[in-house]
């Protein structure tokens, strides 16, 4: 089997090289005809399928030599950028032009439907409107404030066990889980009890995490579609998880229906973000139904969960490979909280105030470069609906797919120094101690324009306070399992094959 799928890939390849230099042929001439110029051709979709393990390694090598670039694929043209002024076009001066289109909306609707992140014009600025009042809340931000502190001293307990047997543990796992149970306490008023070993929960988690490494393949895999119709290969496996992931969701969506009913509960009032949802629905059932809430839950689930915890785990791998930043951090939340040498962990928590974590500057600063050098999306995309002309003189067609890419921008000497490729926190700070803010088209780790994400703010709220308490009660090294670690290419940057430290008491 593993000779004749070789055998078959080895075919698909050859084909593909076939028709793109059919068609680059017929392109070639007709763009010659038309005088247009189009950015310089660094490689083909053949290539970034190759190099899907490394894809964004293989990205910046490409963007050192080019700020923008093509890489060729039949049909429509595949533009990449790391230029902060064509960022700024596409995801602002001329936002109408740009957006998910229908190329995204293909690739991501089996996980995603017509959730925030895969849908433009209405259903988008519905979305964006019910959820921007409920992040702009002052209850919200209470309410999460406390979902944060009471899951990082529910993992902090965990790893004081796991510290006390010496033993390496897998510390992403738990970031996953944890931020998993915060989003759907949030989110959705479910204690999901990830951290606590749910299997329903677990499964659940598993069969998310496969979907968006199965989603991202077809940004490089032409016959995903052939796949999906004859339900073979990877498609076969995400058609499985798809519906592991659905059968979740819509037992969740009944159940807190029906709660809610017998209740007879005031939906307004309601904290979680997806009961307003539910009180549209009951003002408009023809628009919101059980399919829209299911998509709406799934895109914060990805915004709430995947962001915070891919972040936390690459900010431990970074500061284990720089104990002095990390001894430095904790200096910082030890002289800021002034907590008592015997203090708990569930008092320590208590003790982080909105003041507190403001102060925390240093440790503010090693989260921005952790996201510059790591960020939550690596790769992003947008559909150009109209024929257009991009910043640097060079044309873009109608159907035309602009990639802008987080993870290669923050390594550019040209844009951050000599020193890019360097873990540097104090980059980010000022003479007088204060925060250095960067344009967000050059640091694009929470998008910029109109779709930047409303969760920012929340996202740097929980870090910051998982943070403070791991770090104010643990010192964390690398197992020699994880001294060298590598992301797996997927929507998100996760680890691969995980995060294994050890944990000492302080």
């Amino acid at each position: 089997m593993a000779v004749m799928a070789k055998w078959l890939q080895s075919i698909i390849i050859f084909v593909l090289v076939l028709v793109a230099i059919k068609i680059f042929g017929r392109q070639r001439f007709w763009w010659r005809k038309a005088k247009k110029r189009y950015h310089p051709i660094a490689g083909t979709i053949v290539h970034k399928f190759l190099n899907f393990g490394r894809l964004h390694d293989y990205l910046t090598d490409i963007s050192r030599k080019y700020k923008t670039f093509r890489l060729y694929a039949p049909f429509r043209n595949m533009i990449y950028t790391t230029d902060p002024a064509i960022v700024e076009y596409i995801l602002k001066t001329n936002f109408k032009n740009y957006g998910k289109g229908q190329y995204n909306y293909e690739n991501l609707k089996e996980l995603f439907g017509d959730g925030i992140f895969a849908v433009d014009g209405e259903k988008w600025r519905h979305q964006r409107k019910l959820a921007s009042y409920e992040f702009s809340t002052r209850a919200l931000r209470n309410y999460s404030t406390s979902v944060f502190k009471t899951n990082a001293t529910k993992l902090a307990y965990i790893i004081f066990d796991k510290a006390k047997s010496d033993l390496a543990f897998d510390i992403q796992e738990l970031f996953m889980s944890s931020t998993m149970d915060s989003i759907f306490k949030i989110g959705f008023g479910v204690d999901l009890m990830n951290l606590d070993g749910s299997v329903d929960g677990i499964k659940f988690t598993k069969a998310f995490d496969n979907a968006s490494v199965y989603i991202i393949r077809r940004y490089v895999d032409v016959f995903w579609k052939f796949k999906r119709f004859f339900n073979i290969g990877y498609e076969a496996q995400l058609k499985k998880d798809i519906n592991v992931i659905n059968d979740f969701i819509y037992n969740l969506i009944r159940a807190k229906k029906e709660n809610l009913t017998n209740a007879k509960s005031n939906l307004e009032k309601k904290e979680d973000i997806i009961s307003r949802f539910m009180a549209e629905m009951e003002h408009d059932p023809k628009n919101i139904t059980y399919k829209y809430l299911r998509d709406i839950m799934l895109n914060f689930v990805i915004a709430g969960k995947d962001t915070t915890a891919g972040t936390l785990s690459w900010f431990m791998y970074l500061l284990c490979k720089h104990p002095s930043i990390q001894e430095e951090i904790f200096q910082e939340v030890k002289e800021i909280t002034q907590a008592e040498q015997d203090i708990c962990i569930s008092e320590f928590a208590e003790k982080i105030t909105e003041d507190s974590l403001d102060k925390m500057k240093y440790l503010h600063a090693a989260l921005f470069e952790t996201l510059r050098l790591y960020p939550s999306v690596p790769l992003d995309s947008k559909s150009c609906f109209s024929d257009d002309t991009l910043p640097d003189g060079f044309n873009v067609n109608r159907g035309d797919v602009v990639f802008y890419m987080p993870y290669p921008m923050g390594r550019m000497e040209i844009l951050w120094g000599d020193d890019a490729e360097k873990f540097q926190p104090k980059r980010w700070l000022d003479g007088d101690g204060s925060i250095r803010n960067e344009s967000p088209f050059k640091f694009t780790a929470f998008q910029a324009g109109p779709r930047i994400c409303l969760g920012k703010d929340f996202a740097y709220t929980q870090m910051k306070i998982f943070a403070a308490v791991l770090l104010h009660f643990f010192k964390f090294k690398l197992s020699c399992k994880s001294n060298d670690v590598h992301y797996k290419t997927m929507l998100t940057l996760h680890i691969d094959q995980g995060l294994y430290v050890h944990g000492y008491l302080r």
